[in-house]
């Protein structure tokens, strides 16, 4: 996360102690081991395809023709869940960056590690982003939500409330430390007629979490196919997607949404770091929603969505024709407001059952020991 290689310094016979959290005894090492370079192997997977925040900055200094992608940022948290930061001052810190366009995308119900929000509170947060937007001197506010998705790949809030913003993008928070094969767990999100975004794919957290697996050029075609972008988070210890993966993504054409994910305001420094593996990857420009201009990024959204509730209303009617009726009852109130699947004609499934295939008793209980572990920072993920 040092803003210059560490070599750079040493090069031009600066003191090292220039550097973050460097002092002199740190230093000393430093600089031995640029006197002496020690074998240093191959990082494991839980630590490898990360970029350090100077070599973003070097890519993508010499790359000018993206500046339009340092322009918008399409993930951030503010306060109203578990940022630091409320969202005018989240929109202030942006706009002394030169963003010209953030997306708040704060959490859904079901996370309630983060204080999730509800229906009520996402209409209230939308109806105070509008009168920030109607002064008119900051970056464009849209409107969005960083919504869980069960392994399943199905919403936690109403379509209704959901098709008044700007954005949304789903997340998986669940199950991530699974080691086999999800495609299937993606193929079912990306066709979720609720999203535009599939947020920090994999799953991924440096030296804490290597991600989950699956067929990614598979993923990235299913992606490219339903018009659904895939995110390229930029929070230093995600990176997700990294590289590797992004050139899968690159080969299909599918679409990219870059955001910081930041919690706070020191955070949204490091848009750079996705862009830089963008560029790295061979992404086209052109198939970056963070290079679209308001309107542009807008009929997207649209387009996207007129398309999923076609291919969701024929899936249905195929279904249906073949005697499998099912059905999602999305009313808000019930335990949380979860989307509860029923069955209609054998009855596998009651009415006051599942929330995620889980009983509401089991959803107590989890609810009940979900507190992040001592000395991890509480992101409910």
């Amino acid at each position: 996360m040092w803003s210059e290689e560490a070599s750079a310094l040493v090069n031009a016979d600066r003191s090292l102690t220039e550097l973050r959290a460097v002092g002199p005894f740190t230093a000393t090492f430093i600089s031995r081991w640029f006197a002496e370079l020690p074998d240093v192997g191959a990082p494991p997977p839980i630590r490898d395809g990360f970029l350090t925040y100077a070599h973003a900055r070097a890519v993508v200094a010499q790359h000018p023709e993206w500046a339009a992608a340092l322009r918008a940022d399409h993930q951030m948290h503010s306060d109203e869940t578990d940022g630091s930061a409320p969202l005018e001052g989240m929109a202030v810190a942006a706009a002394e960056l030169g963003r010209q366009r953030i997306a708040i995308t704060d959490h859904s119900k079901t996370l309630r590690i983060t204080n999730g929000m509800d229906e009520a509170r996402l209409a209230a947060q939308g109806r105070r982003i509008d009168e920030l937007n109607a002064r008119g001197d900051g970056p464009r506010v849209l409107r969005a939500i960083e919504m869980d998705l069960t392994p399943e790949g199905a919403s936690d809030m109403d379509p209704g409330a959901l098709a008044r913003l700007d954005l949304v993008l789903g997340a998986f928070h669940s199950k991530l430390r699974l080691k086999d094969d999800q495609t299937d767990r993606y193929l079912k999100a990306l066709a979720n007629s609720d999203i535009q975004v599939l947020a920090h794919p994999r799953g991924r957290v440096y030296n804490f979490r290597v991600g989950l697996t699956a067929d990614w050029e598979r993923v990235a075609r299913a992606a490219a196919a339903t018009g659904t972008a895939l995110e390229i988070d930029a929070y230093p210890d995600r990176q997700d997607l990294d590289v590797e993966h992004l050139r899968a993504v690159a080969a299909s054409g599918a679409w990219v949404s870059i955001g910081t994910d930041a919690h706070t305001t020191g955070e949204l420094v490091f848009l750079e770091l996705g862009v830089a593996a963008a560029i790295l990857a061979g992404i086209s420009r052109e198939r970056v929603l963070n290079c679209l201009d308001d309107q542009t990024l807008a009929d997207r959204v649209g387009v996207v969505r007129a398309a999923k509730r076609r291919g969701s209303a024929e899936r249905s009617d195929t279904t249906m024709a073949g005697g499998k009726r099912e059905r999602i009852d999305t009313t808000p109130g019930r335990k949380g407001g979860s989307r509860y699947l029923r069955r209609d004609g054998a009855g596998r499934f009651s009415n006051d059952q599942t929330s995620a295939g889980r009983s509401v008793a089991a959803d107590k209980r989890i609810a009940a020991k979900n507190k992040a572990p001592k000395g991890m920072k509480d992101r409910g993920d």
